[in-house]
């Protein structure tokens, strides 16, 4: 039985660098899985879009899609968007069954990730100690997505023991800027910030000059196509494919109506860490982000 084809739906955007992550995570799950059939669409302004996408696999003859959508920040709101897409294709394409994994964030496995390109950041940058973080995410109109990312935002200072700013560049919450200023007026001279982005964008550049002019001593690259993404991605396309064999019983995302947050933790992200107060422990410097 020949596997579903595994459709990336990209974040699209005017920054030609968005859509070239979605082409690097998509290599990358062909190298890793040579056998599966991969492809990258995005879900607005660059092409091409899912419908185009599913059309030419519909054309070549393909019966069953799985669709991953490479969001970082939302993880309930997009349950919106991507459903009433899965609906669609589905109109247009009675004869294929489509299914569609939950978003690849917020994944805490990623804050990996995001300690991996702070500290290239701050050897760039030839930063020698840090007093504070801020920890930057797109964010989500939905609050559950935003709260995720918070407790994400929580598990990475206690892991550092340093004081941290959860910034978000849309939705509620301070801009990065404005977390930036929010420490350095506490006193905290040495802040840098973690991106929880996946691809340098419009956003993240704004956001990322806006932080580097309030006194910002570095911000950290996107996450890109690293490792990471790219088994994180492969995960929930092996789970969706496996609830898209039954066709009678379908659910739209893996784990049922809500996002699993508990499942996913790993080592040196445990909760354990959020039952310590941060004003308890001794303040520490880069050694500790660069361990």
């Amino acid at each position: 039985m020949t596997a579903p084809s595994l459709v990336l739906l990209g974040p699209g955007s005017h920054d030609p660098r968005t859509p070239q992550i979605s082409r690097q995570i998509a290599k990358g799950l062909r190298e890793l899985r040579p056998a599966l059939d991969v492809h990258a669409a995005y879900l607005d302004v660059t092409r091409p879009d899912a419908h185009e996408v599913v059309a030419r696999l519909a054309a070549d003859g393909v019966e069953e899609i799985v669709l991953v959508p490479l969001l970082l920040s939302d993880a309930f709101g997009a349950k919106e968007e991507v459903p009433l897409l899965v609906s669609e294709l589905k109109a247009a394409h009675a004869d294929l069954r489509i299914g569609a994994s939950r978003p690849i964030g917020p994944e805490a496995q990623l804050l990996s990730v995001v300690d991996r390109r702070l500290r290239d950041a701050l050897r760039a940058r030839h930063v020698a100690e840090l007093d504070g973080l801020v920890f930057a995410a797109a964010g989500s109109v939905d609050v559950r997505s935003n709260a995720i990312i918070a407790r994400r935002a929580r598990q990475w200072a206690a892991h550092h023991r340093l004081p941290c700013v959860t910034a978000y560049a849309t939705g509620s919450g301070p801009s990065t800027a404005e977390a930036v200023r929010t420490l350095r007026t506490q006193g905290r001279r040495h802040v840098a910030v973690g991106s929880w982005y996946l691809s340098p964008g419009l956003l993240w550049t704004a956001e990322s000059e806006a932080a580097l002019e309030a006194g910002a001593t570095a911000v950290s690259a996107p996450m890109g196509g690293e490792p990471e993404i790219i088994e994180v991605a492969l995960t929930r396309y092996v789970v969706a494919a496996m609830e898209l064999v039954d066709v009678d019983t379908p659910v739209p995302y893996e784990g049922g109506s809500e996002f699993d947050d508990d499942a996913y933790e790993p080592a040196g992200y445990d909760d354990a860490y959020e039952t310590e107060e941060l004003e308890d422990l001794p303040e520490r410097h880069l050694s500790i982000v660069s361990a």
